[in-house]
């Protein structure tokens, strides 16, 4: 079934075209990318698809009952309530539904009702038919969906009363998202969403998204995501929308395809054009072929000329270089203490980077990873330990919050005034290579997006040569060809690199080593991010064996602490095993009660009982409290599944 057709779809501000007649179908089921460089077009059109943006022609078709769900980029959630008031304001519906239920049990005990027996039979079709429709709109469910979503959007720990105007944006940003996913529209349109996600956060909204049923468009520059879940790639580029089948990395090897091919073909024209012309030039004096060259002349003027195909966009170009060598011991961190108020972040953190590592600091959301940075660059004090730099080591630090750089100044002095010694010709040089030519480099810093922000502040860190790069999130704000070229300068870096980062693909390419930082201490692991999950899985595989086999033994004093994990363990197993064993009990007692529930219900349609008011009412009166335990247990079930 089509959810959404845009038929030539055009959009200028000004006199400038931004799309021209863009198409694009969408089926129920479909998760399409939409892909393109910053300012492209990609948010124009998604603004254009939600209703929020005009368009100057073409036609945007959505079929009737088609419910669309549309989280803009950045978009915090802005409310007075509570996270769980605001949840439940999605179920509405379901909450009256609820209550309208409620209010038909009631009248169907009311003696006078039962009397008249017509009234009471529509009472119970109709009662029969809420609930049924009730049930199929996860009646049942809503409270623990609701959970299950928080989780996974990392606030599981959160007290649901807490008012969202306390929250920090990107915890608004995403409860923004955590809602929207709550309405289960008909197609999901997301801008972004990846925006302020950890990697255990992105992980669980790749596995909701995967199994989502309805249909998905969604702009992201985070690769992994996106090999992870779209099964289509619209790329726009120079106003116009190209489709390709697949994922992201089959966009790619198709895209590459589709340029050689075309290439070709537009190279042997040429060929054929050339002598073409070229008979025609020599035999179109002569009387014996003048007749042959004017065929080919009239050949010539039937055939359609190909454009020559478009290459790749103009791409940021630019490398990392150093002054001299470092020393071989670059970084040493020993019993590291840093507090937030009376908060202990961490404490007795030890650190070791030595010259030519390229080192990735991850860890959830929260975990202290942007702090130890500061902690390094001297932004905030060290309640303990020691941080120790090598010998002849210069640094260069990129903090994610310099893309939002606020400088009155103009792009060429933002530059210029850090290195005025070297040549305005050769400051122009560095911009051009970050894409800032022209009048570009006249601009207010103030007013450039993100990033525009982002390449400026690349830009300064290139100048200064550092042999240690210590980059908080480099690649927020960059499009996909800007975060390949960032890649390639830093791979290519002959210095060393301590790096923060939640982009996954990013990880892969560039480190060497994953430091986790989590519950206050760093545990390595010697590879790429695909080798930390592979081995964090091994791990977790090899504990949960031990514990099945783990048999009676001697415990002497220096083993009383992992007596006391393993004791912990074999509880919360045991726990977990009554849980498990409840979940079965409850569901076959609510099976049980259900049939019982039928029965009853069944016999009330009895002429000979509902005839009879006090049988009647006695019957009702069971099916009400049969009803009140069945609900009670569907409390617990939820509760437990959680």
């Amino acid at each position: 079934m089509i959810v959404l057709q845009c038929i030539n779809v055009s959009k200028s501000f000004g006199v400038d075209p931004i799309l021209t007649n863009i198409k694009l179908d969408i089926q129920t089921g479909e998760r399409i990318a939409l892909v393109g460089r910053n300012g492209a077009g990609k948010s124009t059109l998604l603004k254009i698809i939600a209703g929020q943006l005009s368009f100057d022609s073409g036609q945007v078709m959505i079929p009737k009952g088609i419910e669309l769900g549309y989280l803009a980029q950045n978009t915090g959630l802005e409310s007075e309530l509570s996270i769980w008031e605001e949840m439940l304001t999605v179920f509405k519906p379901l909450q009256r539904m609820e209550r309208q239920i409620r209010e038909m049990e009631v009248q169907m005990s009311d003696p006078d009702l039962l009397a008249d027996q017509p009234k009471y039979e529509k009472l119970l079709k109709d009662y029969d038919q809420l609930q049924l429709t009730f049930k199929d709109k996860g009646g049942y469910q809503y409270e623990a969906d609701i959970r299950g979503v928080l989780a996974g959007m990392n606030f599981a720990d959160f007290d649901y009363q807490t008012k969202i105007s306390t929250l920090s944006g990107g915890q608004k940003t995403r409860l923004a998202l955590a809602k929207l996913l709550l309405t289960k529209p008909d197609l999901l349109i997301l801008d972004e969403p990846t925006n302020h996600l950890d990697i255990a956060t992105l992980t669980w909204l790749e596995q909701y998204l995967s199994s989502y049923r309805g249909a998905i468009l969604i702009v992201s520059h985070d690769r992994y995501f996106l090999d992870k879940i779209v099964t289509e790639v619209v790329e726009i580029s120079r106003t116009k929308s190209t489709k390709f089948p697949g994922n992201y990395s089959a966009y790619l090897d198709e895209k590459a395809k589709r340029y050689e091919l075309e290439l070709k073909q537009y190279e042997k024209q040429r060929d054929e054009i050339a002598k073409l012309e070229d008979f025609i030039q020599r035999n179109i004096a002569r009387a014996s072929t003048t007749k042959r060259a004017q065929s080919r002349r009239k050949q010539l003027d039937r055939m359609t000329l190909l454009d020559r195909p478009a290459g790749s966009e103009k791409s940021a170009s630019f490398s990392f270089d150093i002054k001299k060598q470092s020393g071989n011991e670059v970084l040493r961190v020993n019993e590291l203490q840093v507090n937030y108020g009376e908060d202990v972040i961490f404490e007795n953190l030890q650190l070791a980077i030595d010259k030519g590592e390229s080192v990735a600091l991850i860890g959830p959301n929260g975990a202290g990873k942007t702090t130890l940075l500061k902690s390094l660059m001297n932004v905030i004090d060290v309640k303990a330990g020691n941080i120790r730099f090598g010998s002849n080591v210069t640094v260069g630090y990129y903090d994610q919050e310099q893309a939002n750089l606020k400088s009155n100044k103009l792009v060429l002095h933002e530059l210029w005034d850090d290195y005025s010694l070297v040549p305005e010709k050769e400051i122009r040089t560095v911009l051009g290579n970050f894409l800032f030519s022209g009048d570009d480099v006249l601009k207010p810093v103030s007013t450039l997006s993100g990033g525009e922000k982002a390449r400026l502040a690349l830009a300064k860190l290139m100048m200064q040569k550092a042999n240690l790069l210590i980059l908080d999130e480099p690649t927020n704000h960059l499009d996909l060809d800007a975060k390949e070229i960032l890649e390639n300068a830093l791979i290519d870096y002959p210095g060393t690199l301590l790096f923060v980062s939640h982009d996954r693909y990013f990880l892969n390419r560039i480190a060497t080593r994953m430091a986790e930082l989590e519950n206050g201490q760093i545990t390595n692991y010697l590879g790429d991010y695909d080798y930390y999950v592979e081995k964090k899985n091994e791990m977790y595989q090899r504990e949960q064996l031990e514990l099945q086999e783990k048999g009676p033994v001697t415990i002497d004093s220096e083993q009383a602490s992992d007596k006391r994990n393993y004791e912990q363990d074999k509880e919360a197993k045991k726990a977990e095993r009554q849980r498990v064993r409840r979940i079965e009990e409850i569901e076959g007692l609510i099976e049980e009660l259900e049939v019982q529930l039928a029965t009853k219900e069944e016999a009330l349609c009895d002429p000979d009982v509902y005839s009879d008011h006090e049988k009647a009412q006695s019957l009702q009166t069971d099916i009400n409290t049969t009803k009140a335990e069945i609900d009670a247990l569907m409390e617990e079930w939820e509760l437990l599944q959680e």
